[in-house]
């Protein structure tokens, strides 16, 4: 049964309509701070913790509930005639209920104005220890970390003056689950305050809220959520606002992320069509209209049924154009009326409203791979040319202004294609691509052929260094003018003569951008 309780919240959300429905029931209310005020201006009876530990708050309220009298009476089991005993002996009354939520640390850090200081001062330490010390006891002891939770405890409480065993094993859990991600964004956000800072820390944890549950996973036999990273996302998909269509699937989820990554290359009005985590068309413009029909031009046949993502505002030519097909998603930082009044027709397209102009990855943003009993971590490749952007010609021609254009285009493609990649641009868009080959020749092959008659006089990049001198012997065969790759192979001096042989230009970068 429920005799005494405490209740200590930084969200005061229905804790005043919680504290009634116990003291209705003859329940003893223990409360400090603003708590207690929300409680008394309610007009319920409470009585302050100091009063029970016999000792006053101190220290800017640092110390209030760490005392005997408050965890005595929180792990005592009930079934332990000793505890029980004890608790006789030293005057100790049992608490049956803790009603706790901590400081908001997240809320604290997540604002841009935020010192150290303030950072430190939010650690919430009286909390977390009655928290712990009461789902430990669980049996025993009701305890409540979230407010959604109030109204299970209401009702059950109401029904039968007590909570079922379930319901508190759940809550217990609940309380775990929540000073674990507490803990979690304290570790994180103090290990990023270190001097010279440490990525690879020798134990690592982090903590996600779900954002959404899903049907299915990659497959309608795998289940699936999103999850969200604590702190800064702006520019990432977790922050996005969705305007119409139905809820976004695991596989939208990955493949947009896919085609962002690749828009955060381009400062000038860009839109990136990706299919299945792939780039399959880029267009650059002065409009986002023109730049579509550059990305669609590409590759009018994968685009279908393909994410469209662009860095600029959605207007009614642009919106016309891209209904003329179906797309899964379309995401840009905002849309006219106009536009939405299109788009909104197609039932079935889900429209994604991002800054997607945002080209920073979040700070302290790691590239993380579940892989089986492990996982793997790496900086994010945000880097396109090496730090001094000093790029090598290293055959006899040398690039015209426009094939330096036109590969630069070419390699921002491939660094977001999946490896072996091959892209090929000109004039402002992408020609084929070709993506995720078991050999870098089949790559070559497959993105001159998506290429047309267009590849004439194009530039072609390579996400790392050709091993022998096959695909630039292709792309001379193909009219292929300049190529862009890393350089580094021990048959580079093949690659060049061949280069030689049909008049191409060939630069390296001395920077390769595998994607596996």
């Amino acid at each position: 049964m429920i005799r005494r309780a405490i209740l200590s919240v930084s969200d005061k959300t229905g804790i005043t309509e919680l504290a009634k429905v116990l003291a209705d029931k003859g329940v003893e209310l223990l409360s400090t701070g603003g708590t207690m005020k929300a409680i008394k201006e309610a007009g319920i009876p409470v009585t302050s913790v100091s009063d029970v530990t016999g000792f006053p708050e101190c220290l800017d309220g640092r110390v209030k509930t760490l005392h005997p009298s408050i965890h005595a009476g929180l792990l005592a089991m009930r079934s332990n005639p000793e505890h029980m005993a004890q608790l006789d002996k030293l005057g100790i009354k049992p608490i049956d209920m803790v009603i706790i939520n901590l400081y908001p640390f997240r809320k604290t850090i997540e604002k841009p104005d935020c010192t150290f200081e303030d950072a430190i001062e939010n650690i919430d330490i009286g909390g977390p220890t009655m928290l712990r010390a009461a789902a430990k006891n669980w049996q025993d002891v009701t305890v409540i970390v979230d407010p959604k939770d109030y109204e299970v405890v209401i009702k059950e409480f109401a029904e039968t003056g007590d909570v079922s065993l379930k319901t508190k094993k759940y809550l217990s859990y609940k309380v775990f689950a929540t000073t674990a991600s507490y803990d979690a964004m304290i570790q994180n956000y103090l290990l990023r305050q270190l001097e010279g800072g440490e990525m690879f820390p020798e134990t690592f944890t982090m903590t996600y809220e779900r954002l959404q549950p899903m049907r299915y996973g990659e497959n309608p036999h795998q289940l699936a959520a999103f999850y969200r990273e604590m702190g800064d996302t702006a520019g990432t998909l977790a922050s996005a606002k969705q305007l119409h269509g139905k809820e976004l699937s695991y596989n939208n989820i990955n493949d947009a992320n896919g085609a962002l990554d690749l828009l955060r290359e381009f400062e000038t009005t860009a839109v990136v069509a990706c299919k299945h985590g792939n780039p399959c068309g880029v267009g650059v413009a002065d409009s986002v209209a023109g730049a579509y029909m550059l990305a669609y031009n590409a590759d009018p046949v994968s685009i279908y049924g393909g994410i469209v993502v662009t860095n600029a505002e959605i207007d009614a030519a642009a919106a016309s154009e891209m209904a003329k097909i179906f797309l899964e998603i379309i995401i840009a930082p905002s849309f006219t009326d106009e536009a939405l009044a299109i788009l909104e027709k197609k039932k079935n397209i889900r429209l994604l409203e991002l800054d997607t102009t945002h080209r920073a990855f979040p700070k302290g943003a790691l590239d993380m791979k579940k892989v089986a009993g492990g996982l793997l971590m790496q900086e994010i490749d945000d880097k396109l040319l090496p730090e001094d952007g000093e790029l090598t010609v290293v055959t006899e021609r040398k690039p015209t202004e426009q094939e330096m254009k036109d590969m630069l285009l070419a390699w921002k493609i491939v660094k977001l294609a999946k490896s072996n990649g091959i892209a090929i641009a000109r004039d402002n868009h992408s020609l084929g691509i070709g993506p995720g080959q078991v050999n870098r020749i089949w790559s070559t092959q497959m993105a001159i052929e998506r290429s047309g008659d267009d590849v004439k006089g194009a530039a072609l990049a390579s996400d790392a260094y050709f091993p022998f001198d096959d695909s630039v012997d292709a792309a001379g065969k193909a009219g292929i003018t300049a190529i862009i790759q890393p350089g580094g192979s021990i048959h580079d001096a093949d690659s060049i003569k061949k280069a030689n042989e049909y008049g191409i230009t060939m630069v390296f970068t001395n920077m390769r951008h595998f994607k596996h």
